[in-house]
C-alpha cells in the first residue's frame, strides 16, 4: 500500500510539472542556419512564420526552452515576441507561466535592434533570493530579474551572500553584448540537448547563453534593481 502511495505522489507531481509545447500555426517556413533565438520588441522588418504555444507549468525553464528552440527551427525563426491572450473585452491577458504563446519570425542579424551592455540576473529559486553586487544588496522575488547598467573595464562582484554560497568576478571588456546569471537555491539541471546554454557553472551562480537568458527575461517578472 505504501509503494502505490508513493507511485500515486510521484504521477501528481509529473502531472503538475507537465509542460506540452505544440507548433499551432505555421504561415511559412525560412531556409536559414542561425543557431539564435532572440525576443524581439517590434516586428518591423521581421518575416512572420508562426506561432508556438505552451500549456501546463514546469520549473524546469531550461528544458521549457529547448522544446521552444526546437519548435522555432523547425520553420527556421530565429526571432519571437509574446503574443498576450486576449479577454472577452479585448484586452489582454496578464502573462501566466501556465499558459502562453509567442509569435515566430525571422529577422537578418543586421535588421536587430540590439539592448547591450547590461546585466540581468534571475532567481528560479521558490523563496526570495537575496544577493550582492560590489557590495550592494537586492532581494529577487522568485521567478523575477534585475537589470543592472554595466561599465566596461569594471570588476563586478556577484555573491549570494550565504555561508557556503558562491562568489563570483567578472568584467564587461565592451558593451557589445549582455551578460546573464541565474541564481538558485537548488541545483539546476543542465540542458544535454545543446540549446539550453547552460555555462560557466559556479556554484549557485549560474552564467546564462544570452538566447536563454533572453526566453528567461521573457517569462519571469522584471524587478526595479533598488
Amino acid at each position: 500500500m505504501k509503494k502505490i502511495l508513493i507511485a500515486a505522489l510521484v504521477f501528481l507531481l509529473q502531472l503538475f510539472n507537465a509542460q506540452n509545447v505544440y507548433l499551432t500555426k505555421v504561415e511559412k517556413t525560412y531556409e536559414n542556419t542561425d543557431k539564435s533565438l532572440y525576443k524581439i520588441h517590434e516586428t518591423k522588418d521581421a518575416e512572420y512564420l508562426g506561432e508556438v504555444e505552451v500549456q501546463g507549468f514546469s520549473k524546469y525553464d531550461d528544458e521549457v526552452f529547448a522544446l521552444i528552440y526546437k519548435k522555432a527551427k523547425e520553420i527556421g525563426a530565429n526571432t519571437y515576441i509574446l503574443k498576450p491572450f486576449e479577454t472577452i473585452n479585448g484586452t489582454n491577458q496578464n502573462f501566466n507561466p501556465s499558459n502562453y504563446r509567442l509569435s515566430l519570425y525571422f529577422l537578418p542579424k543586421a535588421k536587430m535592434a540590439e539592448q547591450t551592455g547590461y546585466m540581468y540576473i534571475f532567481a528560479s529559486s521558490d523563496k526570495d533570493q537575496k544577493i550582492a553586487v560590489n557590495g550592494k544588496d537586492y532581494m529577487i522575488s522568485p521567478r523575477s530579474y534585475i537589470v543592472l547598467k554595466t561599465v566596461p573595464g569594471e570588476v563586478y562582484t556577484i555573491s549570494t551572500k550565504k555561508l557556503l554560497g558562491s562568489t563570483i568576478k567578472i568584467q564587461p571588456r565592451d558593451n557589445s553584448s549582455n551578460q546573464y546569471f541565474q541564481i538558485s537555491a537548488a541545483k539546476i539541471r543542465s540542458d544535454n540537448t545543446g540549446t539550453g546554454g547552460l555555462n560557466l557553472k559556479s556554484g549557485d551562480i549560474i552564467g546564462l547563453e544570452s538566447s536563454y537568458g533572453d526566453f528567461l527575461s521573457t517569462i519571469y517578472n522584471q524587478q526595479k534593481a533598488e
